[in-house]
């Protein structure tokens, strides 16, 4: 599922509310010619859903684009995936020369804005049957997935085509800065730095780094697409326990320093486009996914020496990505429209991958994230915590409907001790941060 039919089917959701989850006739699929953004939805209403390849959609034009430009599928649940792999060894990568960078520094493009909030914690406003005590504390929309936490702030990009730092004692926007996301990718938080893709396409890919209290924007950095980027991309950027950025930029993983804006050492690919990308905690271990319509493979890297130490294939019918590093291995998803879940494959093997939580579907995302030493999966169906060093479930709960409508609550992130995820419903009409309080099984060991 790319990043304009995720957006696509949320702009669906405004215009007709979604049938009850287990109605599994509703897939959406679209193709405009456009320079791949992201819209710009209403922040009082629902969110438009990131897709691959993302495209601009302007308010006023959504519901006749949802008229004149939506073709309904019918479709059902996929299952669980067959897993089916080629799992071997490879003794060195491909060779290549380095490749090269722009880099510049200065004020931001459009200034950003900010207010002042009281950091006293709010009560919020209980949702009634949601799992883990969830309380509504603030009607703020952001686009599923794109929630993180960082030293006492959390960063999400905003459905009106911003980038937001939010105070999380009271859901509060206190910086914000102009922003639309071209690719899937959340905000990541390196030093005091906010990175983000500016720009996904072709040969170059853009990144921009924010002040992480005041979103000023202090960097840019041109990234050499080798190759040309992947039409695939989830999950394109992360950074690295050495404070590096690494960027899928088509035929290469680039190792960017984002103090000198330099692509210090590229790691070269020859059996497709990187589409998805994670560094173990301890930076031991790259995890590249290359993604197709039909599959998704895994080449598992030693960092140090970039030598290929396992590539394996999840064949599930549809593209994976999104993956997350934990110390057991690595978190990815598969799947589109009614089926996309998340699974854990320990040290990168997908012959061994299991699937976690519930799932999602009707344009729903299930994305797994790494906070404060434990996995989380969120989506339609369950909130679930598990284990990094060998995926086993934590603790689990059941998202139930609201008045026979699917509910959503996203993949948590902790911030003081606190977690926060992010809500949606049809039913109710009602979207925004949610404070929600995990049984004590959840607590990763020592905090």
């Amino acid at each position: 599922m790319n990043t304009e039919e995720r957006q696509l089917a949320d702009v669906l959701h405004r215009v007709t509310p979604e049938p009850p989850r287990r109605v599994t006739v509703e897939q959406v699929a679209y193709r405009l010619v456009s320079e791949p953004r992201l819209g710009r939805g209403s922040r009082a209403g629902r969110e438009p859903r990131p897709r691959r390849g993302g495209l601009g959609l302007s308010r006023a034009w959504a519901p006749a684009l949802a008229a004149a430009a939506v073709v309904v599928i019918a479709g059902a649940s996929v299952g669980v995936a067959v897993l089916a792999s080629s799992h071997h060894n490879s003794p060195s990568p491909a060779g290549g020369a380095p490749g090269s960078s722009a880099f510049s520094s200065g004020t931001a493009s459009s200034s950003p804005s900010q207010t002042s909030a009281s950091s006293q914690p709010q009560p919020g406003t209980a949702i009634p049957g949601a799992p883990w005590d969830a309380r509504l504390i603030d009607h703020q929309t952001f686009l599923q997935g794109s929630l993180v936490s960082a030293d006492g702030s959390l960063y999400a990009v905003g459905t009106t085509g911003t980038l937001d730092r939010i105070d999380p004692a009271t859901g509060t926007v206190v910086a914000t800065v102009q922003y639309s996301m071209p690719v899937w990718n959340s905000p990541v938080v390196v030093g005091n730095t906010v990175w983000v893709v500016s720009s996904y396409s072709g040969g170059n890919i853009v990144l921009r780094g924010y002040d992480a209290s005041t979103l000023a924007q202090t960097s840019s950095v041109l990234v050499p697409a080798i190759g040309g980027v992947s039409i695939a991309g989830q999950g394109v950027l992360t950074g690295g326990p050495d404070g590096n950025l690494y960027v899928a930029a088509g035929d290469t993983v680039a190792e960017v320093n984002p103090t000198t804006g330099q692509v210090t050492r590229p790691i070269y690919t020859t059996v497709g486009k990187a589409s998805s990308v994670a560094v173990s905690p301890d930076g031991s271990r790259l995890y590249l996914g290359i993604g197709t319509s039909s599959s998704f493979k895994v080449l598992v890297y030693d960092l140090p020496s970039h030598i290929v130490v396992g590539s394996s294939t999840l064949t599930s019918g549809a593209a994976g990505g999104n993956l997350v590093a934990t110390s057991g291995g690595v978190w990815g998803t598969t799947g589109s429209g009614h089926s996309e879940w998340t699974w854990f494959a320990p040290g990168g093997d997908l012959t061994r991958a299991v699937r976690v939580g519930g799932g999602a579907g009707g344009g729903w995302l299930s994305y797994p994230s790494y906070s404060d030493g434990v996995v989380w999966v969120g989506g339609d169906a369950t909130l679930v915590c598990a284990s990094p060093a060998s995926g086993q479930v934590l603790a689990e709960a059941a998202i139930p409907a609201d008045h026979g409508v699917a509910q959503y609550l996203a993949s948590p992130v902790v911030s003081g001790g606190r977690a926060y995820s992010y809500y949606m419903t049809d039913a109710s009409q009602l979207s925004g941060l949610a404070r929600v309080t995990p049984p004590a099984a959840c607590s990763a060991p020592g905090s």
